[in-house]
């Protein structure tokens, strides 16, 4: 069975880190584009960071950029959403996904929001 943890979220000040795993069972996840998203309360789910099956396509949405890396290990099965520079306005649950590649690009796949496979979420708290 096709299954994704996620973990990492935490109470973090402003301007502080925090990195997010995302962990895969039941799959080979170097198969599989992998996205990380976000839901505010009250707000819709949206994109954050999203990674192709090699790491070597990749994208932010752009009120991360700069901030957040989205990376990749294959090895452990493992992707990874480093945030530094944290923002109360990054408060959310933190979701990863993951879905086989499609002839759709990554960008539209992560604006899209077409991933089936979805984990069950971790809280990022952005307060001082």
């Amino acid at each position: 069975q096709l299954q994704l943890v996620e973990s990492g979220g935490n109470l973090v000040q402003p301007g502080g880190s925090l990195q997010l795993s995302c962990a895969a069972s039941g799959f080979t996840l170097n198969n599989y584009i992998i996205g990380w998203f976000r839901q505010a309360p009250g707000k819709e789910r949206e994109a954050v960071s999203c990674i192709s099956t090699s790491g070597d396509t990749i994208y932010y949405t752009n009120a991360v950029k700069g901030r957040f890396t989205i990376s990749r290990d294959n090895a452990k099965n493992t992707v990874y959403l480093q945030m530094n520079g944290l923002k109360p306005e990054d408060t959310a649950v933190y979701y990863c996904a993951a879905e086989p590649p499609r002839v759709s690009s990554v960008q539209a796949m992560c604006i899209y929001r077409a991933f089936i496979s979805w984990g069950q979420g971790t809280q990022v708290t952005v307060s001082s």
